[in-house]
């Protein structure tokens, strides 16, 4: 390696590829791959007891929720149909008789 000004980064010889894989490399994030179809590996989305959830289901509230920006609140034991899956584990998408492009926490859920 040729002598360089404290700070700025090293300029590096043909010959010192060894030095390359033993300089630690910093890892600033993580990278996920998300895919619902394909032959990559899905993240599996289950209601509140744990059953799978797919796109198409039924699932049932099991609690009242309060629907924000609206006066609206869905009772326990409504019944949402058709829901879609996200990229989020923990979501879902949906529409009910009164509100129209839900997104529903899965703790709240049970498939019906």
């Amino acid at each position: 390696m040729a002598d360089t000004a404290p700070g700025a980064a090293p300029s590096i010889d043909a010959g010192d590829h060894a030095m390359l894989r033993a300089v630690p490399v910093p890892i600033t994030g993580t990278l996920t791959y998300k895919a619902r179809k394909g032959n990559f590996m899905a993240d599996v989305v289950k209601d509140s007891n744990g059953n799978v959830l797919k796109d198409g289901d039924s699932v049932t509230l099991i609690k009242d929720l309060k629907v924000k920006g609206t006066s609206v609140t869905l009772k326990r034991g409504t019944m949402v149909r058709n829901i879609r899956l996200t990229d989020d584990a923990e979501e879902i998408e949906c529409n009910a008789e009164k509100v129209k492009g839900l997104v529903l926490k899965t703790a709240f859920l049970k498939k019906a």
